[in-house]
């Protein structure tokens, strides 16, 4: 039985409960106390509220699934290479051809220069998805950017640590990334960065999942050694202890 099935049964329960509950009091000759009727009545509205913000929620996650589907449809008109290029354009972000200087971007509106089309079988090689709202199922799209050199993703609600661990398809390509202001990033899940020997530019700025963040920074400098690390927006005490999230990306590296 579904979770929604189940949040719907409930609603109904408490609402059959609280319908016999005014029929009896308003049978009977004599009113309910008023701090009777007050609790009942805030009963009600709590319950509607709370129906409210389930159902929102489902919204939104359904929403959130619908624009990050595959992209298989276009992929079997156009090629992976414009498939991916609708995709980022369609959430609002932004890229760049290889060989191409010019960046084609979506506007505020959503809206886009149809041209990329004219580029056919061009791979893409850098890609911005700042602020968007790409997640782990999403990123299916760009799988095949086997040229993708540069991919920002600052301040992407929906990255997390399965996110990264993704990444690993773009081992052989990929040279620089940002995920700085991610703020469901954790020290575990930057260990899966270890597959990114290519790295060489690597902003992990202002994630609020990061408790040691000067000890994070040394362990991805062993990790990447040949990588750049930026790690601003923190107050970089070396001399905090490590939690459950640092001994973790300790023994990943190991």
């Amino acid at each position: 039985m579904s979770a929604g099935f189940m949040s719907l049964h409930r609603c109904c329960q408490r609402s059959a409960l609280l319908l016999v509950a005014r029929r009896r009091w308003s049978s009977s000759s004599a009113s309910p106390p008023l701090h009777t009727r007050l609790l009942l009545y805030l009963t009600q509205r709590f319950y509607d509220v709370e129906m409210l913000l389930s159902w929102r929620s489902r919204l939104m996650r359904s929403q959130l699934q619908k624009k990050n589907f595959y992209y298989g449809y276009t992929e079997n008109l156009y090629g992976r290479d414009i498939a991916s290029a609708y995709y980022i354009l369609s959430l609002r972000g932004g890229f760049r051809y290889v060989g191409q200087s010019e960046w084609f971007r979506a506007d505020w509106k959503g809206k886009f220069n149809w041209d990329f089309l004219d580029h056919k079988d061009t791979p893409l090689e850098e890609v911005d998805m700042s602020h968007t709202v790409i997640n782990y199922t999403g990123l299916g799209n760009l799988e095949q950017q086997r040229s993708l050199r540069t991919l920002k993703l600052q301040g992407c609600p929906e990255v997390n640590d399965w996110f990264l661990a993704r990444l690993h398809v773009f081992q052989d390509s990929l040279e620089e990334l940002d995920i700085s202001h991610c703020p469901h990033i954790t020290t575990g899940g930057l260990a899966a960065l270890r597959n990114l020997k290519g790295l060489k530019r690597l902003d992990v700025s202002s994630l609020p999942g990061i408790s040691s963040p000067g000890l994070v920074v040394i362990l991805l400098e062993e990790m990447l050694p040949q990588c750049q690390i930026t790690a601003t927006g923190y107050d970089h005490n070396l001399r905090q202890v490590g939690g459950d999230g640092e001994e973790e990306l300790v023994q990943r590296q190991r």
